[in-house]
């Protein structure tokens, strides 16, 4: 019997992943009625990337009209937020959400943050008809899914952008600087070095600088990406 989490992941991690059909693969290896996946807050904007239908779309919407909900506190707190029974859901919490949600065909919602290093992306919203409990397994299998599916959303951003994630490192005068710099990230972050060259490059594209001049910085030890409660340590 095929194993529908790694079909999923092959389809998420290969040659040709998908564009902005990137929720339907999740979608098909996980026993939930719809997937989206958004960018939230100040870096990449709020805005849907995939979503498998139009009830998943209307959940990101008006977590961006208001401002609350489980993707913003899955991106907020760095963790899952898993709502198995979301009409037995306490009052207290997302008010607004729960109350523009009531006429929606929605019985549970797991939300799972979009995060590189310190880069805060998005979200990967799931819902399902029924109110149920996402298992052990399944939590583990959708962190999966939103860790690939971070570095997809940053890499697509940076090529919307003008950017190349492929180009770093080369030119002949910058590779040395910028190699060596991926090196410091990938110890300070515990990264890949694929996502902490993404982690340069998206940080010189939110402050409108230079790869190269980031590299340097890095280097230089005035750029530090080292998870602090006080946020990146930048001492230029």
């Amino acid at each position: 019997m095929p194993d529908a989490f790694a079909e999923a992941m092959d389809a998420l991690t290969g040659p040709t992943p998908p564009d902005s059909a990137l929720a339907e693969p999740i979608a098909s290896a996980l026993p939930v009625s719809g997937v989206a996946i958004s960018t939230l807050g100040a870096f990449l904007g709020n805005e849907t990337v995939s979503a498998t239908d139009t009830t998943a779309a209307r959940l990101d919407e008006v977590q961006f009209d208001l401002g609350e909900g489980p993707c913003w506190d899955a991106i907020g707190q760095g963790k899952p937020v898993l709502e198995p029974d979301i009409r037995q859901h306490p009052l207290g919490r997302w008010p607004a959400f729960l109350d523009a949600i009531r006429h929606e065909d929605v019985g549970a919602i797991y939300a799972f943050p979009l995060f590189i290093g310190p880069l805060q992306l998005g979200a990967m919203d799931l819902y399902s008809t029924e109110a149920k409990v996402l298992t052990d397994k399944h939590a583990r299998q959708s962190a999966a899914f939103a860790s690939v599916v971070s570095r997809l959303v940053l890499h697509k951003a940076l090529e919307r952008a003008g950017e190349d994630p492929e180009a770093l490192g080369e030119t002949r005068y910058s590779r040395r600087t910028i190699h060596q710099a991926t090196g410091m990230v990938l110890a300070q972050l515990d990264l890949p070095p694929d996502e902490a060259r993404l982690v340069i490059q998206a940080h010189a594209f939110a402050t409108g600088r230079s790869v190269q001049e980031i590299a340097e910085d890095i280097v230089d030890r005035r750029l530090n990406f080292s998870v602090r409660d006080s946020g990146i340590e930048d001492s230029r």
